[in-house]
């Protein structure tokens, strides 16, 4: 009765178009004053605890190099690379796409900022190119998604703040996945370009791609810098998260002088703005979580489900049926952090890995992010292209059927996501 109460609470104010942050902060006062004894004073003190975590710290660090490498023509250097390696095949430009958002993805943690970084060079030279808009659009705005699946994932933090989960573990665990999932939007890029004949660039010469790689180096270098200082443990997650907004700042305003000195203010200022918002989603989710476990409703949904039979299928079936609906009108980090810890406790009382549910709910993002109506992909891609959202979830179809399959893969075959942190000795 009191999950109902809670989730109705929650439900209404969300209809009345109240953002997710303030409407969880809402039902947790509404039910604390209406139905528990609990002490307010619990409250001022959850408010605290629960952005006091180290790895919150990465969030912050993680969106500030994201912006400067947006703003620091990294993009463009890492579009060239991708182009002059792929770009002699059917869809060259839309093939270069997938693989730009993949090497983007590998040091931006945002699915967003891979959209407009990526978008905002390629959807304008597909379209001069000869492309159909609604092609570059949804191959972009779907293999922007990879942003959050190839590491460092911001998401994968979120998850890791909610479940006490390894975030280095996390994040070598969305290698394989994410990789994989660039393949097979590549493939879908190719099938259509190939089936409706679309333009191909002239094949590279092996001293062009050299050239290409070389000016991109110092960007592709912070993956180097971010997987391998992680995983030979020179620094924890948080740490490389610091260096890598210091490497970037370095990189764009120094090696490449893209950015000048006096543009360094405004991305400091824009980082502020959309950490600040992340972590009062954080901060109020932390509230909703200690509500929950105060009432003891995940362990006994959990204790329901088992009692039913419910086994691992049914129910891993069931976190992608919840979370897919969730995409609809929420936005990812809000669904990380209400239902990630209302399932980890069934989902280790079923013996599922929590490695593996963590890679599970980001995929399950993603897919959320590419379509209506709170898809933040569409809207990115939107704004680039100037179609409207209608248009955009018809030309994202071929695209988000392929994750859908993808994402039955990585549900029902965990080794998809163990297998490389199980190699590196981190499980």
């Amino acid at each position: 009765m009191n999950a109902a109460i809670i989730f109705l609470i929650l439900t209404a104010l969300m209809v009345t178009g109240m953002p997710v942050s303030i409407a969880l902060g809402l039902t947790v006062l509404s039910f604390l004053f209406g139905f528990t004894d609990v002490p307010l004073e619990s409250v001022a003190l959850k408010l605290f605890t629960g952005i006091e975590k180290f790895e919150i710290m990465a969030i912050p660090f993680f969106i500030l190099a994201g912006n400067f490498l947006t703003h620091g023509g990294v993009a463009r250097r890492m579009i060239n690379f991708a182009t002059a390696m792929v770009g002699h095949w059917y869809g060259g430009l839309g093939l270069g796409g997938v693989v730009a958002c993949a090497l983007f993805a590998a040091v931006s943690g945002s699915s967003p900022a891979t959209v407009v970084a990526i978008g905002s060079i390629l959807l304008p030279a597909m379209a001069k190119a000869g492309f159909p808009k609604r092609f570059g659009a949804g191959v972009i705005a779907t293999s922007g998604a990879l942003g959050i699946l190839i590491p460092p994932s911001i998401v994968m933090v979120m998850y890791a703040v909610a479940t006490n989960t390894s975030v280095g573990a996390l994040f070598m665990a969305g290698v394989v996945p994410g990789l994989l999932l660039a393949m097979v939007l590549g493939g879908v890029t190719w099938w259509r370009a190939r089936k409706n004949n679309y333009p191909r660039l002239p094949k590279a010469t092996w001293g062009e791609r050299w050239v290409a790689f070389r000016k991109s180096f110092w960007g592709l270098f912070l993956i180097v810098v971010v997987m391998g200082g992680i995983y030979s443990g020179i620094f924890t997650p948080t740490e490389a998260a610091a260096m890598s907004a210091v490497y970037a700042f370095i990189v764009a305003v120094f090696v490449y002088k893209d950015m000048g000195l006096k543009d360094v203010s405004r991305v400091l200022l824009s980082s502020a703005n959309m950490s600040a918002m992340l972590l009062y989603i954080i901060t109020n989710a932390a509230l909703f979580s200690f509500i929950m476990t105060n009432e003891n409703i995940p362990q006994a949904m959990a204790d329901w489900m088992l009692g039913n039979g419910l086994g691992v299928i049914s129910f891993l079936l069931a976190v992608n049926v919840i979370l897919l609906l969730a995409g609809n009108f929420m936005e990812p980090s809000s669904i990380m952090l209400i239902f990630a810890p209302i399932l980890f406790p069934i989902a280790m009382q079923l013996g599922i890995d929590p490695i593996h549910l963590g890679i599970l709910m980001v995929v399950n993002m993603e897919v959320g992010m590419c379509h209506p109506p709170v898809g933040l992909n569409l809207y990115v891609a939107s704004g680039i292209t100037k179609m409207g959202i209608t248009e955009l979830t018809v030309a994202v179809w071929p695209w988000l059927l392929s994750m859908l399959g993808f994402l039955v893969l990585v549900t029902y075959w965990p080794n998809l996501s163990l297998w490389l942190p199980r190699t590196l000795g981190m499980l």
